[in-house]
């Protein structure tokens, strides 16, 4: 069994979600998001980030992280606020030692749907139903969750591809 961390970054409110990965078998382990208040300074928001998923994989021990990747958005004081929030969540698990994937938004959404064009809903419907008796109370942490499925799916067929090259 290998436990995975989802991350959807995000200054105001960054998803996290752990699950348990056995074989083709997921279990919800937690999952919630970290909110900063939009009154603090970017560096003391960016220092409570890193704090507060530190202290999730301290406690949680999860033996990889994935992260969304992030679009360009029209407002780019927004985006470059949300590139720092992004290089937060890339850089904590990397710096706690775990391996770190990245996977973009559509990718995601194929892997947890079956399509690149899927609404949160419909994002958040299958995580329910892949991981069944977790409550999730937002879009941000139901979007870690598919981070980390996505993730769980990719690692498990990789996985396969280089067992089947080692074996050739």
């Amino acid at each position: 069994m290998i436990r995975l961390l989802g991350i959807d970054p995000g200054l105001r409110f960054m998803g996290w979600g752990l699950i348990d990965v056995q074989g083709n078998r997921l279990q919800h382990v937690a999952s919630g998001v970290i909110a900063t208040d939009g009154a603090e300074s970017v560096p003391l928001r960016l220092c409570e980030l890193h704090g507060a998923l530190q202290k999730l994989i301290r406690e949680y021990q999860p033996a990889e992280a994935a992260v969304e990747e992030t679009y360009v958005n029209r407002n780019g004081s927004s985006t470059l606020k949300l590139g720092y929030a992004r290089g937060v969540a890339l850089l904590t698990p990397a710096y706690e030692g775990l391996p770190v994937a990245e996977y973009g938004a559509m990718m995601v959404k194929k892997s947890v749907v079956g399509t690149g064009a899927a609404t949160k809903e419909q994002v958040t419907m299958m995580v329910k139903r892949l991981l069944p008796g977790a409550v999730i109370h937002k879009a941000d942490a139901s979007d870690a969750l598919a981070v980390a499925i996505c993730h769980a799916h990719h690692r498990e067929t990789s996985r396969l591809v280089q067992a089947g090259k080692r074996m050739a």
